[in-house]
């Protein structure tokens, strides 16, 4: 009965987890078992679709919530070649193309390459293996768009010893200007982005502005296969919530989300980082996404600027977030923001627990405690479940002599076998179940654990002690196995370690196969935790060897008969 009750746990745990795994796919994640296609291939072409360079990707068209189409006067390659301009703050180096006005690069001057250390992360691209695009301009006329060529006025570049630095651009066609204004700002993500329409062309017209994010279907370099994150577009109204879709949806014209609103905002979100257009609030709007070309995407809005007499202008003003999910910064941001640092359907009990390590890191100063001092907070609170479990193993591996010789008294019947067993629990006063169910009560606190310790970019970089550099990087103090890409580390040996002196304090599986099976499970979940962040297998490592000590302690008490 107990290698039963063991085994059944096990199948219903790992059911839990594809169950679990297969509602975060349906739900825009990426699996943490199965890649998407554009994680594996680039997606096939689409002989519908129009297909463009990133930096002639089809201009959006008003009115549409899908705009895919490319007006005939932008579809012609533009005039003239564009210049890169430079601005570099404290935090971000920004590269803007006057070709367009488009942020074609930035690097995040206080982040590193998970890839390349050495570097820094580079989230807007436009090489030839990474697109990655903020793109603006005028719809509705033959006006300005990302595709029109744009002078830089005169200005500072680098941000020195004030506090923001602006770049200037403008272009005009028609008689009607397009003035862009860059504003960044000291130890800010947040990039104000000025429009402004003048008309002299002698006309009224009616002219619209979109805003669109552009990249690749790539996941971002350097994840694991081994635990999943998701990289894909955002919406975010007051009415529809937060909604995120796959590019694999995107691609099949079937991602559902806003397509209107007056509030709100449009983003790119992936492992840690966000880009987001952020439009004044009360400013009628349309949200699309699209399929530009082959293995690239867009989402975006469109934002009717009314009707601009002749000799008049008018101005909207907007942000460009593109930075590290930081909870508090999401939060004074924009409203919603904080959404996208996304810990799935257990966030009810997620955001407290990530609220509590902000406070405990207040006081220790280092999230590698941090996480051991919330691991040892939560073992306390779950302390009567645990013991209530631990007691039932006990009380199971104490009359696991017993049981096995029940077993063979009874080979040929078991049902008279089911009744004495059923008899000696009753009168030894032990329920097959207690060891379970404490469990299964934990389980959502656990996964709500794992999500946080994988979702806060505040412990990326963070060090432990060590050989820990960064918690959110796999421990690889012995190195890395070249062919396997594998790296080799001390904190999950030491997980397997504590797995292994478990499945000892554990009832004796009476099948030999089964019990190598239980000393074997060790060793494969260590394989796992090779490619973990140190941070989550640290964690692990504490509960395992609080586990342990509460485990044994109990144990020793049952067998010396000092429990009730």
């Amino acid at each position: 009965m107990d290698i039963k009750r063991t085994v059944l746990w096990v199948v219903f745990s790992f059911s839990l987890l594809l169950l679990w795994d297969g509602w975060m796919r349906h739900n825009g994640h990426q699996s943490m078992f199965f890649p998407s296609a554009n994680q594996t291939q680039e997606q096939a072409a689409n002989p519908a679709a129009p297909v463009a360079s990133p930096s002639g990707s089809p201009v959006p068209q008003a009115g549409t919530s899908a705009p895919a189409a490319v007006p005939a006067d932008a579809s012609a390659a533009p005039v003239g070649k564009g210049e890169t301009i430079t601005i570099t703050t404290d935090v971000v180096k920004a590269d803007i193309d006057t070709l367009g006005g488009e942020l074609k690069r930035l690097e995040l001057l206080k982040q590193r390459d998970v890839v390349d250390p050495s570097k820094n992360l580079v989230l807007f691209d436009s090489g030839a293996t990474h697109t990655y695009l903020a793109e603006t301009g005028l719809i509705g006329g033959a006006f300005p768009n990302h595709k029109s060529l744009f002078v830089a006025k005169p200005g500072a570049r680098t941000l020195d010893n004030g506090n923001e630095v602006q770049l200037v651009l403008e272009s005009e066609q028609g008689g009607v200007k397009l003035t862009k204004t860059y504003t960044f700002k000291r130890d800010s993500y947040l990039i104000d982005l000025k429009h402004t329409v003048t008309n002299d062309s002698g006309a009224a017209i009616t002219p619209s502005l979109y805003l669109q994010l552009l990249r690749d279907g790539n996941k971002p370099g350097g994840e694991s296969h081994f635990y999943s994150t998701f990289t894909g577009p955002a919406v975010y109204t007051d009415a529809s919530k937060f909604q995120k879709m796959t590019f694999e949806k995107i691609e099949e014209g079937k991602a559902e989300h806003a397509t209107k609103a007056d509030n709100g905002w449009i983003a790119l979100v992936q492992h840690y980082f966000v880009s987001a257009f952020i439009p004044p609030q009360q400013a009628q709007r349309d949200i699309f996404t699209k399929k530009v070309a082959t293995n690239l995407y867009a989402v975006g809005t469109i934002l009717p600027l009314g009707t601009v007499a002749p000799g008049a202008s008018v101005t909207m003003d907007a942000h460009l977030y593109s930075g590290p999910q930081e909870s508090k910064v999401l939060e004074s941001t924009a409203p919603g923001l904080e959404l996208v640092k996304d810990y799935g359907w257990l966030t009810l009990i997620a955001k407290p627990i990530f609220w509590l390590m902000t406070h405990i890191h207040a006081l220790v100063g280092n999230w590698g405690w941090t996480i051991i001092l919330l691991t040892v907070l939560i073992k306390l609170i779950f302390f009567p479940l645990s013991a209530a479990s631990y007691r039932s193993m006990a009380k199971m591996k104490a009359v696991s002599p017993r049981m096995q010789a029940i077993r063979e008294r009874h080979k040929g019947d078991p049902q008279a076998m089911n009744r004495e067993m059923m008899a000696m629990y009753k009168t030894e006063k032990i329920n097959p179940l207690g060891g379970c169910l404490p469990i299964v009560i934990q389980i959502p606190v656990f996964i709500s654990l794992y999500w946080v310790l994988l979702a806060s970019v505040e412990m990326r970089g963070a060090p432990w002690l060590g050989w820990i550099h960064d918690l959110t990087a796999p421990d690889t103090l012995f190195g890395t196995i070249p062919y396997f890409n594998m790296p080799v580390g001390l904190l999950p040996i030491i997980m397997a370690a504590s797995m292994f002196l478990q499945t000892k304090l554990n009832p004796t599986p009476p099948d030999p196969v089964q019990a190598k099976v239980m000393m074997f499970m060790p060793l494969v979940f260590s394989f796992m935790f090779f490619f973990f962040p140190s941070g989550l297998v640290l964690y692990w490592v504490t509960n395992n060897i609080l586990s342990i000590a509460q485990q044994w302690v109990i144990t020793k008490n049952i067998e010396k008969g000092k429990t009730k």
